[in-house]
């Protein structure tokens, strides 16, 4: 069950929370302001990609997975008027963002009580700009969510110079997130991948972000913003990425599994 806990440093900032996992960080006053790494990563490509379109192009985002709704709250913040859907199948959750996160007037996101899956089906073909994947059951990405047919569905969404982003966690040797990594590969010519150094180490779990097109992405920009993180990142792309996939095989609908359980593992407190 999630919950909603206050930050105790910044006072108008709080914590979603589910079981030993905290999943957002928001901060009502300031929603520009991420603390999350992976977070900072995602909306790094994101000022890159669709947020630097001229500000009179109306856009259309799609959120599969809700939390306390950090991401869509700086994509509003950032180009007001953006049409938002997010997709977060926690009712309970919610309506505890709803009550103690409220969400100002005209923010344009709408929030629908559904899993992805089911959510990204309704939507119309070419009706979005942008799609973000951050969702999560506990501590691991839910199976259906993580393969080709999915990353499909997504692409069939997508306008012409659309971009997914998503975020996926797991650990060396990347079984689970290289085959996940394949299958948005089948959907996309243009893909990059950033993770901190000691994840694509090996030395430890941890968030890898990943991005994809079908027209070229700004990885350039993007590794200079990388290049700025608090901790080292490495971003893969190219050749290098094709090399870090190798033969992994895209998950299918009827051969899925959802992401390692980094709290059942102990690799998380």
């Amino acid at each position: 069950m999630s919950e909603i806990v206050p930050d105790h440093i910044h006072r108008e900032a709080f914590v979603v929370r589910t079981g030993a996992t905290e999943q957002s960080w928001v901060d009502l006053a300031d929603p520009l302001r991420v603390e999350f790494e992976y977070v900072q990563r995602i909306v790094e490509i994101l000022e890159l990609g669709v947020l630097a379109r001229p500000p009179g192009e109306r856009l259309r985002c799609v959120h599969v997975g809700g939390g306390g709704l950090s991401i869509p709250r700086y994509v509003a913040a950032r180009r007001p008027g953006t049409v938002q859907i997010v997709l977060e199948p926690d009712a309970d959750l919610v309506e505890q963002v709803r009550d103690r996160l409220p969400l100002p007037k005209g923010s344009g996101i709408r929030i629908r009580p559904t899993d992805g899956r089911t959510g990204l089906a309704e939507l119309s073909d070419g009706s979005a700009d942008l799609v973000v994947v951050d969702a999560f059951d506990g501590a691991q990405v839910p199976a259906d969510l993580a393969t080709a047919e999915c990353f499909a569905r997504i692409a069939a969404l997508l306008r012409p110079g659309g971009m997914v982003v998503m975020n996926l966690g797991d650990r060396s040797p990347f079984d689970w997130g290289r085959r996940c990594v394949a299958g948005v590969a089948a959907s996309f010519g243009h893909i990059a991948v950033t993770a901190e150094l000691p994840v694509w180490k090996g030395r430890r779990y941890g968030n890898l972000v990943v991005a994809a097109a079908g027209a070229p992405l700004p990885v350039d920009g993007w590794a200079q913003a990388l290049a700025r993180a608090a901790f080292g990142y490495r971003l893969f792309e190219g050749t290098r990425l094709r090399s870090w996939i190798g033969g992994a095989a895209p998950f299918t609908d009827a051969d899925t599994r959802p992401s390692l359980d980094p709290v059942a593992l102990g690799w998380l407190p």
